[in-house]
């Protein structure tokens, strides 16, 4: 069975960091780009980072980048994602999602992405 389980998130202050986590189960990463999208309130779903499987080049939306990390892992089947200097304007469900694509990541839309997360609420609020 398919799943990607998301994990780290919660409430912050602004300035502060968290660490998401994306458990993969049910096939491996090897050859999957792999991404963490954000849904805030009322907007439609965001894409932050994804980092593409045929050269493992990282890429970051303009609303995160300097202040976000992605990584992979992909011998123990995860991904995560290093948020730090986070900002109210943060505040969003974060999903990970993962497919086999040829190109660049970040030339593919969500609806792309066949395989996704329920989400991990993260809330940046003093």
């Amino acid at each position: 069975q398919v799943q990607l389980l998301e994990s780290g998130g919660g409430l912050v202050q602004p300035g502060e960091s968290l660490r998401l986590s994306c458990e993969v189960s049910g096939f491996s990463l090897l050859g999957y780009a792999v991404a963490w999208y954000r849904q805030a309130p009322g907007k439609g779903r965001e894409r932050v980072s994804c980092i593409s499987s045929h050269d493992g080049s990282t890429n970051y939306g303009d609303a995160v980048k300097g202040r976000f990390a992605m990584s992979r892992d992909d011998a123990k089947n995860m991904m995560y994602l290093q948020m730090n200097s986070l900002r109210p304007e943060d505040t969003a469900i974060y999903y990970c999602a993962a497919e086999r694509l040829a190109l660049s990541c970040w030339l593919y839309a969500a609806h792309e992405f066949g395989n996704w997360g329920q989400g991990t609420q993260v809330t940046v609020s003093s």
